[in-house]
């Protein structure tokens, strides 16, 4: 299944079906226009260097290309393993789902911590905090999650049923779509029961590779023809503490449903210690000036490009992004020649086609605008 979207009136892109959670970061709407800008300089060999949810990365794979997904979340880990390194056929897994499926009911350490009462509708549980899931779920939960870690499991077929686990996780849950805050009421959708469904994992079509490393420690280990860099840009907001902002603190649930470490938590969200202001925030969403007055998240972008090993670049950037566009202007042309500029506006979910390298400036002062930037290296 494909979704077929008109970009120009001489081009229509197909994007291939794929698989997510709710994300703040989420490319889904801009899959056709990624895929449209990547045909054009024809490569065979693509890194997906913050693979997040792994959208992006699945369809390049089912687009025909080499993928090397990386990204420093452990989830994300989990699903481009599941989507991209998996050999075995449907069927195999179908016992496997059956068989914790259908497992009894169990109180656990995630049902203490994270599992409330449907009661009146509201979300407490016992020590009065809201909470994402029903205990209902949570006690299906601590029964899968400890049965997972007691089966004999290759790493790919771990990945597999830990992507089904947080698929649905994510459609029982009762929050936003993060995990920094919980709804006040029940989400309708809170109230479904937990079950596991087999992932749609990909035809293999190549020999893809999936790494979790700091993108700087990858670079140097990495050649290929295209890098599609989607960094997690952070708010402009200087009094927001960065890792506030969104991946380490908005997902830490899914990292410890994949680690299942019982870690040490805190605050009304129970999150990770390890997500904290002081040590979860990634320097792309620094807001902090270092000693000669530059941005740090601003420098950290251009060290990127200039040590990526690639013939081209495309680049995925956020109106609302700490770097500004100017900046962000003078980085791409001091790392290669812009091919091309393609602007997303959010609200009219429209996208524009902007061949000048200074025309998306004015654009990038309004809101909810994305722009994506194909640049060819000097």
């Amino acid at each position: 299944m494909t979704e077929t979207l008109p970009l120009f009136a001489d081009e229509i892109v197909d994007a291939p079906k794929t698989e997510g959670i709710k994300y703040a970061g989420s490319k889904q709407k801009l899959l056709p226009h990624i895929l449209a800008l990547v045909r054009k300089v024809k490569p065979r060999t693509i890194l997906d260097g913050f693979a997040g949810t792994t959208r992006v990365s699945q369809a390049l794979a089912q687009s025909g290309y080499t993928v090397i997904a990386n990204d420093i979340a452990v989830w994300s880990e989990v699903f481009a393993t599941c989507y991209l390194l998996n050999e075995y056929s449907r069927a195999h897994y179908a016992p496997l789902l059956e068989h914790l499926n259908h497992l009894p009911p169990e109180d656990g350490w995630f049902t203490e911590h994270y599992g409330g009462d449907a009661g009146n509708g509201s979300s407490p549980g016992a020590d009065g905090l809201k909470k994402p899931w029903q205990r209902q779920n949570t006690r299906r939960l601590d029964a899968m999650r400890t049965e997972i870690d007691r089966l004999t499991l290759t790493s790919v077929e771990r990945s597999v049923l830990l992507t089904s686990l947080i698929h649905a996780l994510d459609e029982v849950d009762s929050t936003l779509g993060h995990f920094a805050s919980y709804l006040n009421e029940w989400s309708p959708r809170s109230y479904k029961q937990l079950w596991l469904k087999l992932p749609a994992m990909l035809s293999k079509r190549a020999t893809h590779e999936v790494w979790r490393k700091d993108i700087f420690d990858l670079l140097p280990e990495v050649e290929v023809d295209l890098a599609y860099f989607d960094p997690p840009y952070g708010s402009n907001n200087e009094k927001m503490p960065p890792s506030r902002v969104r991946y380490a603190a908005y997902y830490h649930l899914w990292t410890t449903v994949c680690l299942n470490d019982q870690p040490e938590l805190f605050g009304k969200a129970k999150r990770r210690v390890d997500t904290s202001d002081t040590v979860g925030a990634s320097i792309f969403e620094e807001f902090r000036r270092n000693g000669q007055g530059h941005l740090i998240a601003v420098e950290a972008i251009r060290k990127m490009l200039r040590e990526t090993k690639a013939r081209y670049l495309l680049l995925s950037y956020s109106s609302g992004g700490r770097a500004t566009a100017e900046e962000l202007n003078a980085v791409i042309a001091e790392n290669g020649h812009l091919i091309e500029v393609m602007e997303l506006d959010h609200k009219r979910n429209v996208m524009a086609d902007m061949r000048w390298t200074h025309e998306w400036i004015r654009d990038a002062e309004l809101p909810n605008r994305e722009f994506l930037f194909l640049v060819e290296k000097g």
